[in-house]
């Protein structure tokens, strides 16, 4: 990857992701509706520009990452919530640093993903023929990914992210 490519993104997701219960609210998101938290990042940023994604466009996008997130990011994922309980002989101060090593693989995976993902907004970002409206991306998202419209707990979840990326 050269150098910069993805950093926009990269920077935007970090800051945002980092804000208060941001974080929570995407796991959440994550967990209980399968919201990949990179796309959600990428919308928040396409949001953030006034630029809106259709479904079409969602879709798209997510075909481009689906296959790294699912074969790369999830079982890096699961690996890192394994060792946090097990097996054995994990927990113990030796897994743990195996655990953080994995935790450091799977944000660098996230961070390629992100990466492709800027790429590809670079391009909306240049066309200049987004139509709707922006500040529904990341509900967008969150109904791809559930497959149905947000219950209570995820429209509560929806509605931190949206708040922090308001006042960001």
């Amino acid at each position: 990857m050269a150098a910069g490519v993805g950093q926009e993104l990269w920077d935007f997701a970090v800051g945002l992701y980092g804000a208060p219960d941001v974080g929570d609210a995407c796991l959440v998101l994550q967990d209980e509706s399968g919201v990949d938290v990179p796309v959600l990042l990428f919308s928040a940023w396409l949001a953030s520009n006034s630029v809106a994604l259709s479904p079409a466009d969602i879709a798209r996008l997510d075909g481009l990452v689906a296959g790294w997130r699912n074969e790369v990011v999830k079982p890096l994922r699961a690996v890192r919530r394994r060792l946090k309980s097990g097996p054995h002989p994990a927990p113990t101060k030796e897994t743990e640093m195996l655990r953080n090593g994995v935790k450091g693989a799977e944000l660098n995976s996230e961070r390629i993903e992100l990466a492709v993902l800027e790429t590809e907004g670079r391009a909306l970002l240049g066309a200049d023929g987004s139509t709707g409206d922006a500040t529904g991306n990341l509900r967008s998202v969150v109904r791809f990914f559930r497959g149905a419209e947000p219950d209570e707990r995820t429209a509560t979840a929806l509605a931190v992210i949206e708040n922090a990326l308001a006042a960001f």
